[in-house]
């Protein structure tokens, strides 16, 4: 699947209304506006808390995933994992989307 990630260079901490400004396309979860890939702090948490994402298809989550990618090569943040469905599967995370 093709990323619809696009960078959006702030590098800072975003309080709630500049979240709201921000574009659809530095979403992992666009349609959903969820999990912001605007720094590699951001792409790092997305990875790690990316099975506890509620309420989203096994298609948004393929979409996520690749714009996850993409911003991962942007922001210089490795990632071993190389399907949507490897993520969440170590066992320090809790998968409470699953239950």
């Amino acid at each position: 699947m093709k990323a619809t990630w696009k960078a959006h260079d702030d590098n800072k901490s975003l309080d709630a209304e500049e979240k709201k400004h921000l574009p659809d396309s530095v979403y992992a979860f666009p349609d959903k506006r969820k999990e912001p890939l605007t720094n590699a702090s951001h792409v790092r948490n997305a990875i790690a808390r990316f099975d506890q994402v509620k309420d989203v298809s096994d298609h948004e989550r393929e979409q996520a995933f690749a714009n996850i990618k993409a911003a991962a090569k942007h922001y210089d943040v490795e990632m071993t994992e190389t399907s949507w469905h490897d993520l969440g599967k170590k066992p320090h995370t809790h998968n409470a989307a699953h239950k």
